[in-house]
């Protein structure tokens, strides 16, 4: 599932064609994804301007601008394998997975497809997204001042669980999946199986600074094309070239002498909450 920068990317290139411009056709080609659709979506979207594109963890944020109607946001969740991809020619063939198209008043088409189709699009007020359940409980940006080593110390007071489990908790911190907790952890030289409650002090701090610099290290790299992600480009991220840990099991380990002292020496795997962990035994303590 893309993560924070893989979203970000996207959000960025979009924004590049998107803002500004009014989107002068949408065509469905399906009632719903993981959910279905808005109800009447199609005379809801078409007409409107692009007034910004955001992100919310690892949520798209498109903001139609009022006239037509209200204020809205388009928001959308990839979900496993959804795809944003702008084409500078609009009579390009669609394919059996490209179930949205949005048709720009500079010719541009807009073309979101989902082979799975566990994303998502829905359209909500501002006021409506103020109270909706996915954004209200969600903790906040990594890559903001809000998170900081105090922060970060005080939400995990208390907590007997393993910092894995705890990153990927969205209301803990916003927008980091299985790829960035790994390689973060990595960095900060903390165990995946150490106890929560007690990041506190010199590692809250090296943890916070890891999870940063990963972050944005990814988002400058194109995120990590690990399967079915591509840019709003059609472009692959190449952020897995740099991986020092992920879906590295019994590689050599960067910067480390750990390979060959067992077995199991090097890079190992292990299984926390249901997802692949990966770390350095030696490294990470």
């Amino acid at each position: 599932m893309p993560e924070l920068p893989e979203v970000e990317t996207v959000v960025r290139g979009l924004r590049a064609h998107l803002v500004g411009h009014r989107i002068v056709k949408v065509e469905q080609r399906r009632a719903d994804l993981r959910e279905p659709l808005p109800k009447n979506f199609k005379r809801r979207v078409a007409g409107r301007v692009v007034a910004a594109v955001e992100r919310r963890a690892k949520y798209i944020m498109i903001r139609l601008a009022p006239d037509p109607g209200p204020e809205e946001l388009m928001v959308v969740h990839l979900g496993m394998s959804g795809r944003f991809v702008l084409l500078a020619r609009a009579d390009e063939p669609a394919g059996p997975h490209d179930h949205v198209e949005f048709r720009l008043d500079d010719g541009t088409l807009l073309r979101f497809s989902d082979p799975r189709r566990f994303g998502l699009i829905d359209l909500l007020t501002p006021a409506r997204l103020a109270r909706d359940a996915r954004f209200s409980r969600l903790g906040p940006e990594p890559l903001s001042d809000k998170f900081t080593p105090a922060m970060l110390e005080i939400a995990l007071a208390g907590r007997r669980g393993p910092i894995k489990t705890a990153l990927l908790d969205q209301r803990l911190v916003a927008g980091i999946g299985n790829i960035y907790a790994c390689e973060a952890l990595f960095r900060a030289g903390i165990s995946p199986r150490r106890r929560s409650g007690t990041i506190r002090g010199e590692r809250a701090a090296r943890l916070v600074a890891a999870v940063k610099q990963v972050l944005e290290s990814a988002i400058a790299a194109g995120g990590s094309s690990a399967r079915d992600y591509v840019q709003a480009s059609g472009e692959l991220g190449w952020f897995q070239e740099q991986w020092a840990v992920y879906d590295r099991e019994g590689a050599r380990c960067p910067g480390c002498d750990c390979n060959g002292v067992k077995p199991s020496g090097g890079i190992r795997r292990l299984v926390q909450g249901g997802r692949s962990t990966f770390y350095c035994a030696k490294r990470q303590r």
